[in-house]
């Protein structure tokens, strides 16, 4: 979800700062004024009062001839606002009041006013007036003769006074921030228009870019910071440019050789000499294309299949193919295509021979015929096992119950012989599934607790030989692995150490690291493995000794499995035997990294 314009959101973010502050000033402002007008109001009214009671003083020589009180009202008459002024005894009753008649007034001992004053010195409060029924401020300032309180003079006056004032104030506040505010927003837009202008600019200059228009330019604004903006825009899409003509020749220049080098290239002219041969074929036939010029093609590759394909497509006017082996690079085999070459007058000129090495895909598919004809005699053995057996209970040996006991026995250890055949040959063929999707996890694990795992999993059938397994590694050696395959691939080893070991032996599990890498080793003293197996043990259902293998169980696919684990982590598997001496077979891993 998209926002506003920049421009409206700088604006009113200035906007919003300036109300904010005049909002902030004027609220201090006016929280300030009621203090300082009543303090002023009273300071004020202390004086008024300190010089009434000067003049009430000297007339208290007999505070009941009706002098004082008259004093009073003279000096309420004065004053150009209406100031009240009261004169009261220490005992509380009223001697003057320049506003009502004293005599008819209430006694006046229980003002807070008139009681702070005859304590303090001075007294003042702000209250409800119960004669004139409303706010009204009292300032008392005590009268003395001698050292001795004779009366207290109270000056009053209206208190709404305080509250017109500040409305006056508040109307001068609000008067003036109303402008501030008009101002501050005539300047807001302005500044954000300034603020927003290049940027739109260089906005514009970003949508040509971004439409393959690299050769216009963005202006360069005066703001220092923007300015920098620009010309690593300008300069952004100058490399862009370059560089996108640069990767465009060089990729034209890459699909033109590919497209030239899929296959192998040979052209020959009609005597069979070699006019030209692309790198792709020089490669494939190893030859050097420059000596090969003018030569004949037997005399390149000394093949005759590959001769009389040539001399055959020189005779033959449509396309000619088939399939031959070389002696090259170790032997390949080559899918062939050949076509005669015409001039403009439709005569013969040559040949032109393109080689598809189809190595890869004939290896590929005699392992796949091999792996067919494996599986289809490793799976034969038990199934007629188990048919011949059935038949035979089938045709009577059920009815003795030890025969058929031993019928089924044997039936059912070859059932279990196809079925571990079947787990061994998912469990490749989900190893090779995770490992070419690269879904297989690794983490980076301690390995002692994998090997006890393992070890602890094969001791039931260690113990039933009465063997030995030792395990040396050190707590702190890691790797980065998946510990369900290592352990399974640990159990496959172990399994063989313990098949092809004699009753009694011993079995030692090592981990150490050698040489940037982790080595895992299982070592047993069994019957060892012949020189001339070593290449091929890890084949899928290669095993050295075939009637020994079936009779302890082995399905010729575990060492197989150990293999693809090894590969999965990115390692490898080694194995060194001796006949009659035992066999030592280590897991080569990738050291993890600190």
């Amino acid at each position: 979800m998209t926002g506003g314009k920049l421009i409206w959101q700088i604006y009113l973010s200035f906007l919003l700062v300036t109300i904010l502050s005049l909002v902030a000033i004027g609220w201090y402002a006016t929280g300030s004024l009621r203090p300082f007008y009543v303090n002023e109001m009273r300071t004020r009214l202390t004086t008024l009062a300190g010089v009434a009671g000067e003049h009430a003083r000297q007339l208290m020589a007999d505070p009941n001839d009706g002098r004082i009180d008259l004093l009073a009202k003279r000096i309420g008459l004065v004053r150009g606002e209406k100031t009240r002024f009261t004169v009261v005894r220490p005992d509380g009753k009223v001697l003057a009041d320049s506003d009502e008649d004293p005599n008819a007034m209430k006694n006046h001992a229980d003002r807070r006013e008139i009681q702070d004053a005859l304590r303090e010195g001075l007294g003042w409060s702000l209250r409800l007036s119960d004669t004139l029924g409303k706010n009204m401020m009292y300032v008392a300032v005590p009268i003395r003769q001698d050292d001795q309180v004779v009366a207290v003079v109270r000056a009053a006056v209206d208190a709404t006074a305080i509250d017109r004032a500040i409305a006056d104030v508040y109307g001068g506040i609000i008067r003036v921030g109303l402008a501030v505010a008009l101002a501050a927003a005539g300047m807001s837009l302005l500044v954000s228009r300034r603020i927003t202008r290049p940027i739109v600019a260089m906005e514009h200059a970003a949508r040509k870019f971004a439409a393959g228009r690299l050769d216009q330019r963005a202006p360069i604004p005066n703001t220092v910071e923007l300015a920098q903006l620009a010309r690593t825009l300008n300069t952004m899409a100058q490399h862009l440019d370059e560089r996108i003509r640069t990767v465009t020749q060089q990729r034209n220049e890459v699909e033109a050789i590919l497209t030239s080098m899929v296959e192998g290239v040979l052209a020959v002219d009609t005597q069979g000499r070699v006019v030209s041969v692309n790198r792709a074929a020089a490669q494939l036939l190893d030859i050097d294309p420059a000596a090969a010029q003018g030569r004949n093609i037997e005399e390149l590759v000394r093949n005759a299949d590959l001769r009389d394909f040539v001399t055959r497509t020189l005779a033959d006017k449509g396309p000619v193919e088939t399939d031959i082996a070389l002696p090259v690079n170790g032997g390949r085999f080559f899918q062939i295509h050949g076509a005669r070459l015409t001039d403009t007058r439709g005569d013969a000129a040559g040949a032109v021979i393109v080689l598809n090495d189809t190595t890869r895909i004939r290896r590929l598919e005699n392992v796949r015929r091999d792996f067919v004809a494996n599986v289809s005699h490793e799976l034969r053995t038990p199934v007629t096992s188990i048919q011949g057996f059935v038949e035979a209970l089938m045709d009577g040996g059920i009815k003795d119950a030890e025969q058929a006991g031993r019928y089924l026995s044997i039936i059912a250890r070859h059932a279990d012989r196809l079925n571990a055949i079947i787990e061994d040959l998912l469990s490749l063929s989900r190893l090779e599934e995770e490992q070419q999707h690269r879904s297989i996890a690794f983490e980076s694990a301690p390995l002692r607790p994998v090997l006890e795992s393992a070890i602890e999993m094969a001791a039931p059938k260690a113990a039933d030989k009465n063997m030995r397994v030792g395990l040396n590694c050190d707590e702190s050696l890691r790797a980065k692995i998946n510990t369900p395959l290592l352990e399974q691939a640990l159990l496959n080893l172990l399994d063989n150490a313990i098949k092809y070991s004699d009753r009694g032996a011993e079995i030692n599990v090592s981990a150490a690291r050698q040489a940037g890498e982790i080595a895992i080793a299982v070592k047993d003293t069994g019957c060892g493995i012949g020189r001339d197996h070593l290449d091929r043990i890890f084949e899928r259902f290669y095993v050295v000794d075939k009637s020994r293998s079936r009779r302890l169980g082995g399905t010729g696919l575990g060492l197989a499995i150990v293999k693809h684990i090894a590969l999965a982590h990115g390692g490898r598997v080694t194995v060194d035997s001796t006949p009659n001496a035992g066999s030592t077979f280590t897991l080569w891993l990738p050291a993890a990294s600190a």
